[in-house]
């Protein structure tokens, strides 16, 4: 598929033509009335990037998207894309495709009809429409399709229509509105695999909106974290796994265990020490010794041993709880005194009881620590 477009109109004052993002919100804030759904976000897309926007329902990630569509219109800040200021542009004139969760294919069409609506919407000539609509078939590899009905595809290829008709007419932007939210867990997967080598091929950016933690770690270059209409932290999908901004990350990316206290210094010994004295070692102290913070320790990177395998003096001591076979691992939570909550273990050990006593280790400088903000 062709490039983006050359810019138009007014340049974002930002930033240089070369560097320029292919999306800017600039103190984004949209309100209904009362409610704010966006509440002054910054965000700046760089060009072929796949984005996601990653956040609960009613965080503001799917207004963002529709502010970006111009399907919403902003109650404050400013919208570039590719250097132009959004104000009063329509949807139609800011060449994007989008997909959204419901698909919106046409029924009564054949596969060909469809993929090829948004060019006969432009007036295309038919030479042209055949051409580009088997060229986005071939894209999505679906190329000998384009006489079927709709409802003689399978969900996955009803996808794969819905992303041709999207990426026909050469959008500099493809949005997608949690397009794989009403997949089973099967085409999930394989549809998330299949947008990674999409966007590998073709010169689009892709900007995607899911609450699917494991779907944005797995598509993303970068994921923008969304809390109650406001972008708490931007990076890459590793970096906002292993290190969170605030609790709120932490708490919502991946399975983590959460020890709120405060930050001790005993030499190089550094501690987040629990209200109830549960002692948990780390690597590092943000915010310096003797202020909140919260340590987030991943399921997965904790060790379990018994008693007599002990093997790092500041592991901490508990009885296994639960005890669930999750098929790759085995799920298990250890109920530690003076914790209100069990700690959650996510292990290839299989050889532990419930009732069991065990120790809980894990390696200080995979624990994620941030200064506790009160969120």
């Amino acid at each position: 598929m062709a490039g983006a477009t050359e810019p138009r109109g007014d340049a974002a004052p930002t930033a240089a033509a070369e560097s320029r993002p292919i999306v800017e919100l600039v103190g984004a804030v949209k309100r209904y009335g009362e409610v704010t759904a966006i509440a002054g976000v910054d965000l700046r897309i760089r060009p072929r990037e796949l984005f996601t926007l990653l956040g609960p329902s009613g965080s503001g990630k799917t207004t963002i998207l529709r502010a970006i569509a111009g399907l919403v219109d902003l109650t404050e800040g400013e919208l570039y894309i590719d250097g132009r200021n959004m104000a009063d542009v329509p949807t139609f004139e800011r060449n994007i495709g989008m997909v959204f969760q419901s698909l919106a294919l046409f029924p009564h069409m054949t596969v060909f009809d469809n993929i090829a609506f948004p060019l006969r919407m432009r007036r295309r000539p038919r030479s042209e429409i055949a051409r580009r609509v088997q060229d986005a078939l071939d894209v999505v590899r679906l190329p000998d399709i384009g006489r079927r009905r709709i409802h003689e595809l399978s969900g996955g290829q009803q996808q794969r229509v819905a992303l041709a008709r999207a990426l026909v007419y050469d959008p500099k932007l493809l949005l997608l509105d949690e397009p794989l939210g009403a997949l089973d867990k099967r085409l999930r997967e394989e549809m998330q695999l299949e947008l990674v080598r999409l966007h590998g091929e073709i010169d689009v950016t892709i900007v995607n909106v899911t609450h699917d933690q494991v779907e944005a770690l797995m598509l993303s270059d970068r994921i923008g974290v969304m809390e109650e209409g406001r972008l708490v932290q931007v990076g890459t999908p590793e970096e906002i796994y292993r290190r969170p901004a605030t609790r709120f990350v932490a708490e919502f990316v991946g399975r983590a265990n959460l020890v709120d206290g405060v930050g001790t210094a005993d030499g190089s010994l550094l501690r987040v020490v629990s209200p109830s004295g549960v002692a948990v070692v780390v690597s590092e102290l943000p915010a310096g010794p003797g202020a909140a913070h919260t340590a987030a320790i991943r399921a997965e990177l904790i060790t379990l041993r018994r008693p007599d395998e002990r093997r790092w003096p500041h592991g901490l001591e508990g009885t296994v709880s639960l005890r669930v076979f999750e098929g790759e691992s085995v799920y298990y939570e250890v109920s530690v005194q003076g914790l209100e909550r069990p700690l959650r273990v996510a292990s290839r050990r299989r050889d532990l009881a419930v009732g069991e006593p065990v120790v809980v280790e894990w390696d200080p400088e995979e624990v994620a620590v941030v200064a506790t903000d009160g969120r």
